[in-house]
């Protein structure tokens, strides 16, 4: 059967996983009584919660006698890892972009690395019902965006789609007609997508996505480059040093068929499959018939930004919540997580109570955090920091993100303030249309931590912001941290009402009344910049004098609730967030105050 090999590269949420829900059905993948979730590309519940895509995946439909396999991208730089090996997979790529916010960074992002490879894409203006779409000018950004990448002149000569995912059309013509669906779109990748080159030679593949399942082991899944493979076939696996990293053999090759994975009898060559049997064997390394001895060159993977320390819970709650506490299945979990997550990297400490992992971004590793604490792990973890690098001179150098802001005219003096003492510098400065403008600014990491839900807050929910790694800069000098300090339990025992009644003026609370605390947790934010140990146990004096009136029920201001995002950035350097599958709770890293306060003392000595 003829094949053809696309991605589709979009943003975040300009319905890429919903165009290819409709491909699917439109094109006969499910039968006419099959019950389908709705982004069904989405197989991650923290994907559908987010609506964000965080695992690439393949699929594949039929349409004409030609198996057209998809490769559904991440469009969040968190996540770049698995982007830039995808477009290895691929002949084609379709662009979506919305029909009113244009081509953002994280499509310039991937759509760069596409262009790198050599990819000519389809562009599909999606969202066209919007009342706000300015098609016309969005085709200009798109057509500038690939010009300032260094697209070639076949590039820039991309054909265009217009339509709505969401409803299942698309067409030359902005205004349809729509009763074709998505056969335009189809049609196009036939023509416009060319057939996978085949090289000569025996089996070879480059390992692109790597899983792990309970029952086949470690899957990986690639392009076959040349040959042909079948179940039992002898194999070797290469690094990129050309050095043999294991030899063994094929228990089960996996076609993409529809959403399902179907085991097949053989393989060739322009075809994407997933194989079992191997142990070692992970991205980037060759997966080849025994007699090739070089390996094939593989996209390198960008470094880790942002590092975190993973800590076994050592609270005076700790396994009351979860049932997995101990370091060893915390150890085996992150290296589990480590083995199908390139773009992550663990490191144990010294004490083996806690580790360093790193990744591309906080988000990848509050997902990380999310996604363990559902499977009833308990940790503790700290503050993101930064990953720093030094060059041949011994300059300190930082990773800087290019940030871009759209945001309400009247909220964006408030934006440039903010990211000026977080040390970034702006770049441009443009009006976007709907009385709303562009930012553009290359801000250190680090200043970034935590920005997110400040942006919210004082743009009224109405900024959007986007981040895409840039490169290593100088060192740019302090910046500013929190500025309040904390409300600290100097007890343990269960929250009272009324004292946290009492102790409503020295602050907001984080907690609510009957909830366990313990001595050294936080408990509340202090008004002032010192932290401040107050009794949150105290109950009231009950006697048999009364007076006249009767008494008055508290009334409490409800408390500040800390999501795992927002603690993650929210948190000092001497603070720790306790994750459990039912809490999320704040505490200092040294929950005795003597141990705190000779911790102070050696910091102000060194």
């Amino acid at each position: 059967m003829a094949l053809r090999n696309i991605a589709i590269i979009a943003h975040v949420d300009h319905g890429k996983t919903t165009l290819v829900d409709e491909l699917l059905k439109q094109s006969g993948s499910f039968r006419d009584n099959q019950r389908v979730a709705e982004r069904v590309m989405d197989s991650n519940d923290l994907e559908k919660e987010r609506g964000i895509t965080i695992l690439a995946k393949a699929t594949s439909v039929e349409w004409k006698g030609v198996r057209i396999n998809i490769v559904d991208t991440p469009g969040h730089a968190d996540f770049g890892g698995e982007v830039e090996r995808i477009l290895s997979m691929v002949d084609g790529a379709i662009v979506l972009v919305d029909s009113s916010e244009g081509p953002m960074p994280q499509t310039k992002f991937v759509v760069s690395k596409a262009l790198k490879v050599g990819l000519r894409p389809i562009v599909a203006i999606n969202k066209i019902d919007r009342p706000d779409g300015r098609h016309e000018e969005v085709i200009n950004e798109v057509f500038d965006l690939f010009a300032n990448l260094d697209a070639t002149d076949e590039q820039l000569d991309f054909p265009i789609l217009y339509g709505s995912g969401r409803d299942g059309w698309m067409n030359v013509n902005p205004e349809g007609p729509k009763d074709q669906g998505l056969a335009p779109l189809l049609d196009l990748v036939l023509e416009h997508v060319p057939e996978p080159t085949v090289e000569e030679g025996p089996f070879r593949m480059i390992g692109t996505i790597l899983e792990a399942n309970n029952f086949l082991g470690r899957i990986i899944t690639g392009r076959i480059a040349s040959g042909s493979i079948k179940p039992n076939q002898a194999v070797k696996v290469l690094g990129q040093d050309g050095k043999t990293i294991e030899t063994g053999r094929i228990s089960k090759i996996l076609a993409f068929r529809g959403i399902e994975r179907t085991a097949i009898e053989e393989a060739h060559a322009g075809d994407i499959v997933a194989i079992a049997g191997l142990s070692k064997g992970t991205v980037a390394d060759t997966f080849c018939d025994p007699s090739v001895t070089e390996a094939m060159t593989a996209q390198p993977i960008d470094p880790p930004t942002v590092t975190m320390s993973f800590i076994v819970n050592d609270s005076p709650l700790a396994g009351t919540e979860g049932d997995k506490v101990t370091s060893r299945v915390i150890r085996d979990r992150l290296l589990k997580e480590a083995e199908g997550n390139v773009a992550l990297k663990i490191e144990e400490a010294e004490g083996k109570d806690s580790f360093f992992v790193s990744g591309r971004g906080e988000l990848q590793l509050a997902v990380l955090i999310e996604t363990m604490r559902r499977e009833g792990f308990e940790l503790a973890v700290s503050r993101p920091r930064v990953v720093m690098h030094k060059d041949e001179n011994g300059t300190l150098l930082e990773p800087i993100e290019e940030v871009v802001i759209d945001v309400d005219e009247e909220h964006s003096g408030v934006v440039v303030q903010k990211m000026s003492e977080r040390k970034a510098e702006m770049a441009e400065l443009r009006p976007s249309g709907g009385n709303r403008v562009r930012l553009k600014f290359y801000a250190p990491t680090r200043g970034l931590i935590g920005y997110q839900s400040e942006l919210l807050t004082d743009t009224r929910g109405t900024a959007i912001m986007n981040r895409l790694f840039h490169d290593y800069q100088p060192f740019k000098g302090q910046i500013a941290g929190r500025v309040n300090g904390v409300l600290l339990s100097n007890g343990s025992g269960e929250a009272v009402a009324y004292a946290m009644f009492n102790l409503e003026d020295r602050g907001p609370m984080i907690i609510e009344p009957g909830e366990k605390v313990y001595a050294g947790m936080i408990i509340g934010i202090h008004t002032r910049d010192n932290d401040l140990e107050v009794n949150v146990l105290k109950g009231k004096q009950l006697t048999n004098i009364r007076a006249a009136g009767k008494d008055e029920a508290v009334k409490l201001t409800p408390p500040i609730r800390m999501t795992l995002d927002r603690a993650l950035s929210w948190i000092q350097d001497d603070e720790l967030m306790e994750v459990t599958p039912k809490s999320l709770r704040l505490r200092k890293l040294y929950l005795d105050p003597n141990d705190r306060k000779r911790f102070e003392k050696a910091k102000m000595a060194g």
